[in-house]
């Protein structure tokens, strides 16, 4: 059934389900790669730090050593000396440390893309479903995690087994030497295991997390029928879009009926369309548009200005192109200027007595 669901699932993943996921923590994660980060970061430390350490190591030794007859063996001295080894040994192993604890980090920022998983300190009930669990267990990917682990151990058993081959034919098993060699022995040692042992996991490594990839990208694809429900979410109810459009067209329409009464000039073509517009020469650098209609709404804004004296002038080519580059509230288009001031100019000579009423009806609206 579970293989019948995945057949279904032809769509890749959405930006929003990627995203979701990454906050659930789905995501590919390969515990080798921690591994293989820790093992880089103290190759890494140790290859930068061990002369210096080795030498302040030994420096102390030297010191200590010299004026061990010397030193009475008080509760004090003890303590003292006690805490000076702590200080000596923890100052050569502070970078490897702070190194694997970067390298943690870091490994977790590269598996989640530096992202915070919040979701995942969850607490989520379905992981204590023991019959779940025991699925988990016995799954497909159970099965490939365990392989990839038996992959993992032979891989650092060959290198412990060829390195420490290796290793044996070294002259400090067979011939005595200065007691330097040791610590140059001990060194050389450490850098040959953590180097073998960090390519061999570098390939269980690309193919653990390879695999994780893929299987990650396999759980988080999705049907048509998903995607199209996400998109519809993302854009919104249908019904309500329609519903909150046609609330603005109303809400906007009424803004214009009642700015009708305010306008120097509605333009009419003169059935299909009429343009309000208003010219206050202390504000407007060009006339605006109050109102704009075509067909009964026209017929409507036509009607209110006739009620409230607003003159109206038939001018067709200029209604029309009014009415289809103009935006209610902003100025009219440059390229009609002439036309309207022309307009306006006329209006201005013969409707006098109407301008005379305009400034106060001005007032009243702002103030209402």
């Amino acid at each position: 059934m579970a293989d019948e669901d995945q057949d279904q699932k032809t769509e890749k993943p959405t930006e929003k389900r990627l995203s979701e996921a990454l906050d659930r923590g789905q995501f590919a994660k390969s515990p080798e790669m921690s591994l293989l980060f820790l093992l880089v970061a103290a190759l890494a430390a140790i290859s930068l730090t061990v002369q210096v350490s080795a030498k302040e190591i030994a420096d102390y030794a030297v010191a200590v050593f010299t004026h061990f007859a010397a030193t009475p063996l008080t509760r004090d001295t003890v303590s003292v000396l006690f805490a000076e080894v702590l200080f000596t040994a923890g100052k050569a192993l502070l970078p490897i440390l702070a190194a694997c604890v970067g390298a943690v980090l870091l490994t977790a920022g590269v598996q989640s893309g530096f992202r915070l998983t919040p979701e995942v300190l969850t607490l989520n009930f379905d992981r204590l479903d023991p019959f779940a669990g025991f699925g988990r267990v016995f799954s497909r990917h159970s099965v490939i995690r365990t392989g990839i682990d038996v992959l993992k151990m032979a891989a650092i058993g060959s290198v412990l087994y060829l390195g420490a081959r290796a290793l044996l034919a070294d002259p400090l098993f067979t011939v005595p030497v200065e007691a330097a060699y040791l610590g140059h022995f001990l060194q050389h040692a450490a850098i040959i295991f953590l180097t073998r042992m960090s390519l061999a996991l570098g390939i269980v490594v690309a193919i653990s997390y390879g695999y994780e990839k893929f299987k990650t990208g396999r759980d988080l694809m999705m049907t048509r029928e998903e995607v199209k429900e996400e998109r519809r979410n993302a854009n919104g109810n249908p019904i309500a879009r329609m519903a909150m459009r046609r609330m603005a067209r109303r809400l906007l329409q009424k803004q214009m009926l009642a700015a009708v009464a305010t306008a120097d000039v509605v333009v009419t073509n003169p059935t299909h369309y009429a343009v309000a517009l208003k010219y206050e020469r202390s504000k407007d650098k060009a006339p605006v548009v109050l109102a704009k209609g075509e067909n009964r709404f026209a017929m409507r804004l036509k009607a209110i200005a006739a009620e409230h004296g607003v003159p109206m002038v038939e001018n067709k080519p200029v209604a029309r192109v009014l009415f289809s580059m103009s935006k209610v509230g902003e100025a009219i288009p440059s390229d009609l200027y002439q036309a309207v001031a022309e307009i306006l100019a006329v209006v201005y000579r013969t409707h006098r007595y109407y301008f005379h009423r305009l400034k106060s009806r001005r007032l009243e609206a702002a103030s209402a």
